[in-house]
């Protein structure tokens, strides 16, 4: 009997309610032994089996069996998305996007959906579950530590069966800082060994090496000298490839940047061009310090000091000191004395070029300096009676230009000549006293002769009375004929 309905009797198939149809007698066997055979078990045999045996005097025997039927997950999948797949099956996404996870699978009864995570520093991980055929999980913002495997697992309640579906999951990444560029001076001051170097990016990123003309990307027109997938590149180049003026650039390019989005760091070449006092005088017997400075070097130079017209490195000790402040190079010499005295050499070299700054030394003895100090306060002497003469020449400008010339300089006051004549305007009528006519009816010339102060005594005499500042006048008779107005 199943589920309280007959199913057998006495080994053949009884009638019962509802009948079971032909397909499922031939499914239904029951053996000698009493036990039932069902073949091609399907999802509508489970049920509570009950099987009743009758013997003679009235004995009967029981025997119950619950069936369940169950199937294995079957069809279990997982989907990514949006996730770009590699050539061997790995997805990689973008750092910062948005992931959707879906696990999925089929069973009989209904299975169990746990969608798990395997990463770096972490074991599997249950990241969510649920009973049912579908499952679905998102990730916003993803970062590096949700690089691993995902796993969708699917079990069967019954039979406890588990289905597992994994697929490995990677976070692209690069850094927002451009690389980091830096020359390393080889042992020769012929060659140099240029460095790049880009960290924290995932894959690793390719650098490249080149002579920069202007354009980028995958357009770069420039010279390359050289290209690898790694974190960091050198390159050694010599004298001959490079050029005052030149640009070297390193390149990192990477899937997470966009095309024109690449990072680059880049040097400008450019000679040495060491600067200077190129003449210095020191007194024998004191210390005097010659200086230069270099900051245009790129990449930075060699600065050395040197003596002579054969160049002799200087080495410091006793007689030189070198020292350095900055960009600037210093030497001083000490206790200077006449063998001191000639040409000097800053000397700056990088890989482009060598160039030089010439620094004359000349020593002055004591006495030089002595002869020198007598000779300004001589200069100083006459520049100074000059002025002073000067001055009182242009103050008695006035006494030289009437015709008193240098003699009456000194004079305290000046003349002035008013020649008037007699039958002039009514205007000066008034002003000019005139003599009476003489009975010839000839006429009268007054002179009238006006002494005021000079310029240069008015503050001397300003203490002087009023009768003495009154303009005292000699009239002079003359005959001679009619003239102008003539006013010194």
């Amino acid at each position: 009997m199943k589920n309280g309905g007959e199913v057998f009797i006495n080994g053949g198939p009884s009638t019962p309610t509802p009948t079971p149809t032909p397909a499922a007698v031939q499914r239904l066997i029951v053996l000698h032994d009493g036990s039932l055979n069902i073949q091609g078990v399907r999802a509508g045999d489970e049920g509570s089996y009950l099987c009743n045996s009758s013997l003679q005097g009235n004995l009967t025997f029981h025997g119950r069996v619950l069936l369940q039927v169950a199937s294995d997950p079957e069809n279990v999948t997982i989907s990514v998305g949006p996730a770009t797949a590699l050539s061997n099956g790995t997805l990689f996404i973008f750092l910062g996007s948005t992931v959707n996870f879906n696990c999925s699978g089929s069973s009989y009864p209904s299975q169990q959906l746990t969608l798990a995570f395997r990463g770096a520093s972490s074991s599997n991980n249950s990241l969510v579950s649920t009973s049912g055929s579908w499952l679905d999980f998102k990730i916003t913002d993803i970062q590096p530590s949700a690089q691993g495997v995902y796993s969708c697992l699917a079990q069967n309640p019954v039979s406890g069966q588990t289905v597992n579906k994994s697929t490995e999951l990677l976070v692209y990444y690069a850094p927002e800082r451009h690389p980091e560029c830096m020359w390393v001076t080889a042992q020769d001051p012929f060659h140099i060994v240029f460095n790049c170097s880009w960290f924290g990016a995932y894959p690793t990123p390719t650098l490249r090496w080149g002579e920069d003309e202007g354009e980028q990307g995958a357009h770069w027109k420039g010279r390359i000298y050289a290209t690898e997938m790694a974190d960091s590149l050198s390159v050694t180049m010599n004298r001959s490839q490079l050029f005052d003026g030149q640009t070297v650039r390193c390149m990192a390019q990477h899937l997470a940047l966009n095309a024109g989005n690449e990072r680059s760091c880049l040097f400008t070449l450019q000679r040495p061009f060491p600067e200077g006092d190129p003449l210095v005088t020191a007194l024998e017997a004191s210390s005097v310090t010659l200086t230069c400075t270099e900051v245009k070097s790129i990449p930075s130079a060699n600065t050395t000091w040197r003596k002579g017209l054969q160049q002799e490195e200087i080495v410091p000790g006793s007689k030189y000191l070198l020292s350095e402040d900055g960009y600037t190079r210093k030497l001083t010499i000490l206790n200077v004395s006449k063998d001191d005295e000639g040409a000097y050499f800053c000397r700056s070299e990088n890989p482009l070029d060598v160039r030089e700054l010439e620094v004359y030394l000349t020593v002055k003895t004591s006495s030089a300096y002595t002869g020198a100090i007598i000779g300004v306060f001589i200069a100083a002497v006459i520049v100074g009676s000059a002025i002073i003469i000067a001055k009182t020449v242009y103050s008695s400008r006035h006494r030289i230009c009437l015709g008193g010339g240098f003699g009456q300089v000194e004079e305290d006051r000046g003349d002035v000549l008013s020649l008037v004549e007699s039958d002039d305007e009514q205007i000066f009528q008034d002003a000019v006293p005139r003599l009476p006519p003489l009975t010839n009816g000839q006429h009268t010339t007054l002179v009238q002769i006006h002494r005021i102060p000079s310029s240069d005594h008015e503050d001397a005499e300003t203490t002087d009375t009023s009768s003495q500042q009154q303009q005292q006048h000699e009239e002079i008779e003359l005959t001679e004929e009619p003239m102008d107005l003539v006013t010194f």
